[in-house]
């Protein structure tokens, strides 16, 4: 890839959308103008994010600029895999086979389901009184 050119991928989970620009570096990670590491505070939510990579032996290899909206911490980091998975496969298309089995490719398709009309919820029902 020429140091010219970035890769840019969409990624989602629930109702959060990771936008990705990946460009060759220094393995530097901003989300939404701030270091992925002050974004999201765990480990495990930085272990998320770096899976790609360490699944295709590409650890500090690309800068990675990050937009994310919606959705909690947790589907923000699932939908910045999603999508720093796409991208790694628009790099190389070798990668993919690597990517493909840990299952980062495939979108989650759990959402939140909707309240119905004559229900205090989704599933919830009004108490029901005999007399």
């Amino acid at each position: 890839m020429p140091a010219t050119e970035t890769k840019s991928a969409t990624g989602r989970r629930k109702t959060a959308v990771a936008h990705v620009r990946l460009s060759e570096g220094t393995g530097e990670i901003t989300i939404n103008g701030i270091s992925f590491e002050e974004y999201l505070p765990t480990i495990d939510l930085q272990n998320c994010v770096i899976a790609p990579f360490q699944t295709v032996s590409m650890v500090n290899k690309f800068n990675v600029n990050v937009i994310v909206k919606g959705g909690g911490k947790h589907a923000q980091a699932t939908a910045i895999r999603h999508a720093i998975s796409r991208s790694l496969t628009l790099v190389d298309p070798e990668h993919r086979k690597l990517i493909k089995p840990e299952g980062f490719l495939t979108r989650d398709p759990r959402m939140k389901e909707r309240k119905k009309s004559g229900q205090p919820g989704a599933r919830a029902r009004f108490q029901f009184s005999k007399r």
